[in-house]
């Protein structure tokens, strides 16, 4: 599947901001099951840019805008070619789990910061669904499904800033709050994972050439030998539909746009995500 996507931010101040420094995670990463087949960052006022990769491999463009500014506007555009293929089963033992060759390489997926811990009642279901799971694998996938069935998916529920346990104490949030309490209960039985941002076409069966809004979405993924995704929003392990753009410990590590700014109060901040399947 081919899919473009656009993904604008738009932000309006209370008057004149005079200097803005920013980061923007927005550029798909190329990956075994996609690949970027164009890409596309602008900014508006005309800003000063550079580009380098995150310790996760993520794409980020650097920008400044130093000159005064009512608004800003980050528009990035990709067309991204996508063949995924359905993920191994479980391999790995809890044993093998627990060797250096997975809990020391992968120790930053495994910390508890707290956007991610768990809270008591939750870990202590999760860690009876890995005592009754014979591979982490298994544990890792019903520990998704666990989520899914508990927390009802209620934007406006929680902010931006929300850690996992608000959304599991009312039992209500949105992918990043989900995404959230799962990398939690998943670290606390000992299997390292990790965040992952990027779009997914809503439509199950996407019409080319017909564009329908979308939105930032989030996903999880547990190590297991080898990476392996799971949305536990939806469900479901993702397909060509979706589309990787970061990876990190936490929404920390992924945010689209983050920075620094002088000047008038933000106003408001609007954000848009068109998808269009092209082939």
């Amino acid at each position: 599947m081919q899919l473009r996507i656009t993904h604008t931010t738009r932000f309006e101040y209370d008057g004149k901001a005079v200097a803005s420094y920013n980061h923007a995670r927005m550029t798909p990463v190329t990956t075994p099951e996609q690949i970027v087949v164009h890409s596309r960052l602008e900014v508006t006022p005309k800003p000063w840019t550079y580009e380098y990769r995150d310790y996760y491999g993520t794409l980020v463009t650097a920008f400044e805008v130093v000159d005064p500014h009512e608004s800003m506007t980050v528009t990035a555009t990709a067309t991204v070619h996508t063949n995924r293929s359905a993920s191994h089963g479980p391999r790995q033992t809890w044993a093998e789990m627990a060797e250096r060759e997975v809990a020391d390489r992968w120790t930053e997926y495994l910390m508890l910061p707290p956007l991610v811990t768990p809270p008591a009642d939750f870990a202590a279901r999760v860690r009876a669904i890995a005592d009754e799971s014979a591979l982490p694998g298994e544990a890792a996938r019903a520990v998704c499904a666990f989520v899914h069935d508990e927390v009802e998916y209620l934007p406006g529920a929680t902010n931006v800033s929300s850690h996992g346990a608000e959304a599991w104490q009312q039992r209500a949030g949105v992918c990043q709050d989900m995404v959230h309490l799962v990398i939690g209960g998943l670290r606390s039985i000992g299997i390292p994972a990790r965040y992952v941002s990027g779009y997914f076409h809503p439509r199950d069966e996407p019409a080319i050439g017909e564009t329908v809004r979308g939105e930032s979405h989030a996903w999880v993924e547990w190590w297991d030998d080898g990476w392996h995704p799971f949305d536990p929003t939806n469900d479901t392990e993702p397909d060509d539909r979706y589309v990787a753009v970061a990876t990190g410990r936490d929404y920390q590590d992924v945010k689209p746009v983050s920075g620094i700014y002088s000047g008038a109060e933000t106003t408001e901040m609007t954000v848009e995500v068109d998808v269009v399947r092209l082939a």
